[in-house]
């Protein structure tokens, strides 16, 4: 990452999936000084076409030395400042697959640019002033979200949603700390600080800093998802339940016991929230060697998940299997699914009283799936971590850098009880401010930049 920072060179990557045999377009994007010159190098617009900012070129992409044709594309160009990056950068849309868009990032490097670093293009709009941040973070989040709800608390904020109110803490700390500041230097010139102003403003902005550090858990559930292990007893209808849920034949379903030998995942959405789903293999004592393997990884699944489904069979009631997979599973968010209940009642039927979510499915009718979702909402609310309805939503990073505000402006408040002279009071006030600065980026060591870009694509 330090070589981003030492250079203002020419970059250039693939923007769009290289993926063989799919995808009608592929697109090449350069940055920087020369891109202009090496697309008019390589692009060859008929016509007398005008190579104006904004404008869509067509024509052919040529090696420069010997003419030889490598596609025909179009050119968009954006001259600086108004581009993603501010500076002027140069999109080829070649055709989709792999040889031409390889074959123009070959010619794009060997004309003056180099290949890009993953995020670099990003690290160039955050750090030419195009974006903040917390703006920055939301485009990786947008490129990755797994849900609408995903989507939208990125858009919010890449829209600043996340920023304004971040600044405006900074900002109050900022104003604390000039009164402060004004009674060191010109104590007699100045009235009296009002001390339970200053903590009054304190408490405030430390209020809004557990508001917005209230979102974390949401962020992080929108953005990795929820996983949920189907476990029990073989032939008890967890492949059933799995095909149901996600209207699919992702899993195998026979009367046979033990069909199930592996786990078998599916990607849902529920409410908003991304749910990666283990169906897995009937857990029971086995001699069977490929089985015996199928049953670890199920334990080893249930260990994993942030959910586990606890299914039994209405036929055959709470039996001692059941009991010995609950034990090995009682210590993790659970939900008890009495499955089959089409054909047997599940009124009377016993289980641990410590078990307090129950589901009744059929899923062979697939029937109680909505109760099933609504059981794991609730679960999920039950935590804390709302689903939908939240402007923003912060990250592990901005997190951590809020936790380490709001310890300060504690900190502040302490020394302030302990009655030490002012200038004790601005060491943990700047440490404050400091750690919202970092959260926008007013404040930043190139580490952070390092960790932030690093987990970008490259080519964004």
């Amino acid at each position: 990452m330090s070589e981003i920072f030492a250079t203002t060179g020419t970059i250039a990557a693939i923007a769009t999936a290289v993926v063989p045999q799919q995808g009608s377009v592929g697109i090449v994007r350069v940055s920087g000084v020369q891109a202009m010159d090496i697309a008019q190098r390589l692009f060859h617009a008929p016509g007398g076409q005008v190579w104006e900012s904004h404008r869509i070129l067509y024509g052919y992409i040529r090696h420069p030395q010997t003419q030889q044709l490598v596609d025909e594309a179009l050119l968009l160009v954006m001259k600086g400042p108004r581009s993603y990056t501010r500076e002027d950068v140069v999109e080829f849309h070649c055709h989709g697959g792999i040889m031409a868009v390889q074959q123009v990032l070959q010619l794009c490097l060997e004309n003056g640019a180099r290949l890009a670093q993953p995020g670099e293009f990003t690290l160039r709009a955050f750090l030419n002033g195009r974006v903040d941040l917390t703006q920055a973070e939301s485009i990786a989040d947008l490129v990755g979200a797994r849900s609408q709800s995903a989507v939208q608390a990125a858009l919010a904020g890449l829209q600043g949603k996340l920023a304004h109110p971040i600044r405006q803490l900074r900002a109050n700390c900022l104003d604390i700390l000039a009164e402060i500041e004004a009674r060191i230097d010109f104590e007699e010139d100045l009235p009296p600080l009002d001390d339970k102003a200053i903590i009054s403003e304190i408490e405030r902005t430390s209020a809004e800093i557990t508001r917005i550090l209230a979102t974390a858990d949401k962020g992080e559930l929108l953005r990795t998802g929820l996983k949920v292990a189907i476990v029990g007893r073989p032939n008890v209808g967890k492949s059933s339940l799995l095909n149901a849920w996600s209207q699919s034949d992702r899993a195998i379903v026979t009367d046979l016991p033990g069909t199930t030998r592996d786990v078998v995942e599916s990607q849902l959405v529920v409410g908003g929230i991304p749910v990666q789903v283990l169906d897995t293999a009937g857990i029971r004592h086995t001699e069977d060697q490929v089985e015996k393997m199928g049953v670890e990884r199920s334990h080893r699944a249930a260990s994993v998940a942030d959910l586990v489904l606890l299914t039994i069979d209405a036929t055959a009631g709470w039996t001692a299997a059941d009991q010995e997979i609950y034990a090995q599973v009682q210590h993790r968010p659970l939900i008890l699914v009495i499955n089959k209940i089409d054909i047997a009642s599940p009124e009377g039927l016993e289980y641990p009283a410590t078990i307090t979510q129950v589901v009744k499915t059929a899923a062979a009718q697939s029937q109680g799936i909505e109760a099933l979702e609504a059981a794991i909402l609730e679960t999920v609310q039950a935590g804390k971590v709302q689903a939908a309805d939240l402007d923003f939503a912060i990250n592990q990073r901005q997190a951590a850098a809020l936790t380490h505000a709001k310890t300060s402006l504690e900190q502040v408040q302490a020394t302030i009880d302990q009655q030490l002279p002012l200038d004790f009071w601005t060491i943990d006030l700047r440490g404050a401010i400091q750690a919202l600065g970092e959260i926008t980026g007013e404040e930043v060591t190139e580490s952070v930049l390092e960790r932030i870009f690093s987990r970008f694509c490259i080519g964004k």
